[in-house]
């Protein structure tokens, strides 16, 4: 085995990612005494453009493919993304090592005066950038008015003050992770909006060779939810699907070998939504993840995402 006695970990600089890289380092750090691991900046595509819509930018991998550079060109030994980010075609000759064990992946209303999303008042203005969650809110709530909010999540908190919103949209896990849980008014129910692919878990991405490295992130595996991402992904790949097509999903182990899926696809506007289950076992995730992807396709799903693709073309 090759002796290397520091490891780089590539990271985005932004508060959250840094907080997820650091927690990385600490854990494989105890694991690891004689061994130097230290964190690398990278600034992504999405982390440069701020003032644009992330579903107008057109661009698969926007907050992963500098990452993955980096990676490839030996500049850092390892990445830790955001498993929502992480587009479900990767680069040859890199791979996900280690999926870590996820946090809450549920979506959270925060609002002003902490109502809940039933009782916001009529055409208030809501922020989110992710046209998953605007189109799964409109579906319940058609009066809201959706103001696209852009920025990591420490900035779009700051914005609910500032741009007069009523109300934003965030993942519950990055709010635990930067410590402000408390801040949320409600925590929406799956029935309501199903979570992105992948949210609430971390993937660390290393070179398919690098049998080193490979064995140091083995200890970061948490198999259940390695199965439920891949579930996720699976069916996101078949719906060839990108993080910025209202696509939600969430699989969940069930003890001690089953695994539960349930997905959706909505029209841009909520008017038009369509949800389905599978269950199975769980080494069949990636069976169930395509399963699951035609169902949807079958029922109408087809024509959504291919109106959508045609739309966000056009704009």
């Amino acid at each position: 085995m090759e002796n290397r006695n520091k490891i780089v970990i590539g990271s985005r600089g932004s508060k959250l990612a840094l907080i997820q890289a650091n927690w990385v380092k600490s854990q494989l750090e105890e694991a690891n005494k004689k061994i130097e691991f230290i964190i690398e900046i990278i600034k992504t595509t999405g982390d440069k453009i701020t003032d644009v819509p992330l579903s107008k930018i057109g661009n698969i991998g926007l907050f992963t493919k500098e990452l993955e550079n980096a990676l490839l060109d030996k500049k850092v030994d390892l990445v830790v993304h955001s498993a929502k980010d992480v587009p479900t075609e990767i680069p040859d000759c890199l791979e996900i090592g280690a999926v870590t064990k996820r946090e809450d992946p549920h979506d959270v209303l925060i609002s002003r005066g902490n109502v809940s999303l039933k009782d916001l008042p009529k055409n208030a203005k809501l922020g989110t950038s992710s046209l998953r969650r605007r189109s799964q809110v409109l579906a319940v709530r058609p009066d809201l008015e959706i103001v696209d909010l852009r920025g990591n999540l420490d900035t779009r908190l700051k914005k609910l003050d500032s741009d007069e919103l009523d109300a934003i949209l965030v993942a519950r896990a990055g709010l635990i992770r930067l410590g402000l849980a408390d801040k949320a008014s409600e925590i929406i129910p799956y029935d309501i909006m199903l979570p992105a692919v992948g949210q609430g878990a971390l993937c660390i991405e290393i070179r398919e060779i690098d049998e080193k490295v490979k064995n140091l992130i083995r200890s970061l595996i948490d198999y259940n939810s390695m199965f439920e991402i891949k579930a996720e992904r699976a069916l996101l790949a078949r719906l060839q699907g990108g993080c910025q097509i209202p696509i939600g999903a969430h699989a969940e182990v069930i003890y001690p070998s089953n695994l539960k899926m349930e997905a959706v696809v909505c029209s841009l506007d909520g008017t038009t939504v369509i949800r389905d289950t599978v269950n199975g076992k769980v080494d069949d995730f990636s069976t169930m993840g395509i399963e699951l992807a035609n169902k949807l396709l079958g029922r109408g799903g087809y024509k959504i995402l291919e109106d959508i693709r045609s739309n966000l073309g056009q704009e």
